[in-house]
């Protein structure tokens, strides 16, 4: 994929992104979106419009919106949404298509039947069919495992996860390893992330993503109770909103009711998340499956020690006993031992953060991921021209 830069008055190469929520694009696609602007590439962006039109079309990107109906199994939903995506690869031609998540990426392939273009998707975790045991959950595994088979595997396409157990699922899948690309999230800017010294006063836990069981909010609350009911002073930030369109979500009027117990506070969408680490001493994240959470990326670059669940993406950024504490995933008990430990020992959470900030720096830096991005694209292009 050649910068812009090399043939004069020659046309850019055009990259469409496709995802469904514009605030899901500004949070967690940036820094890729942008290395390959900076490299010469015409970035399209098609999704469903909310509030982030003016700060997509300031980076230069040129926004595409689309009907989109996250979490619907509707085949109307999906034809207006296929249709759609029709329409811009009509129009715009891209040369390469990068589809977030599985929802946009089996919508996606679907639009680009018949039609020579090299395609990314990208599974930012397998979620709730692959968290939940309901047969619902098991449903949708073996249609998703049927659809990525049929979808997938065929020339120019290539599935793109962030962590190693996500991959050895899709291999169990049925979707052959050559088809893979493995990169670590979509990269956390650690010049603006920075190491923050601790704030005052009684020792505060963070959590940032969707009030969501899979994220495991309830086992976090049913933790800091416990914590509390041992005598501990300690305070609960929570920064994110409920999401109807989940079946995991929590509702808006439990969420608000956490704001009565004592030492935890609601923030509900926190837009400045680097002011929310400074007021926090640890990062909390209890989820059931992760693919890459930023939230721990962007904690880590900030230098705060860091809890997790011990499962897939979330073990990647928290190393036990390096960077933070791991405990068994949905135990409350445990979590409330690892809160415990981290409030008893300052040194401790001083030093899981100077080697979460020293990981995010030399594996999850926006530039590294940038980069391994833009070679996973030439390599794409590549192999369709």
């Amino acid at each position: 994929m050649r910068p812009a830069a090399q043939h004069p008055g020659q046309a850019a190469q055009r990259l469409l992104y496709v995802t469904a929520e514009d605030w899901a694009f500004l949070s967690h696609r940036l820094p890729m979106a942008r290395a390959a602007r900076d490299a010469g590439l015409e970035v399209h962006v098609a999704t469903r419009v909310q509030e982030g039109a003016a700060a997509i079309t300031a980076e230069g990107f040129v926004l595409h919106p689309i009907p989109f109906a996250r979490g619907s199994l509707s085949p109307l939903a999906a034809l207006s949404t296929i249709r759609a995506l029709r329409r811009i690869h009509r129009d715009v031609r891209p040369d390469i298509t990068h589809h977030v998540a599985l929802q946009s990426s089996v919508l996606g392939m679907l639009a680009t039947l018949g039609r020579p273009i090299a395609c990314v998707n990208a599974f930012i975790g397998l979620g709730y069919s692959f968290t939940s045991d309901s047969l619902k959950a098991y449903m949708l595994r073996w249609a998703i495992g049927a659809t990525l088979r049929l979808l997938f595997n065929r020339d120019g396409s290539v599935v793109l996860v962030q962590n190693g157990d996500d991959k050895a699922a899709l291999i169990a899948l049925g979707i052959p390893e050559r088809r893979i690309a493995l990169i670590s999230g979509s990269g956390v800017d650690v010049g603006r992330f920075t190491p923050l010294p601790e704030p005052p006063g009684p020792i505060t836990f963070g959590f940032v993503g969707r009030l969501l069981d899979d994220k495991g909010i309830r086992t976090l609350i049913a933790a800091f109770r416990l914590l509390r009911a041992r005598g501990s002073d300690a305070r609960l930030l929570i920064a994110g909103t409920p999401d109807p369109a989940n079946p995991a979500s929590v509702s808006a009027s439990e969420a608000q009711s956490w704001n009565e117990e004592p030492g935890i506070t609601w923030l509900g969408h926190v837009g400045d998340i680097a002011g929310f680490w400074a007021r926090a001493h640890v990062a909390v994240l209890p989820s059931r499956r992760e693919g890459l959470p930023l939230s721990l990326m962007e904690a880590a670059a900030c230098g705060r020690a860091m809890i997790a669940s011990d499962v897939p993406g979330c073990r990647e950024v928290v190393i036990h006993e390096q960077t933070g504490l791991l405990f068994p995933v949905d135990d409350a008990p445990a979590l409330a031992a690892a809160m415990q430990r981290l409030d008893a020992v300052p040194q401790l959470r001083a030093r899981y953060g100077v080697a979460a900030r020293e990981l995010a720096v030399q594996k999850f830096a926006a530039d590294l991921i940038g980069r391994q991005t833009m070679q996973l694209y030439r390599r794409l292009v590549g192999r369709c021209e």
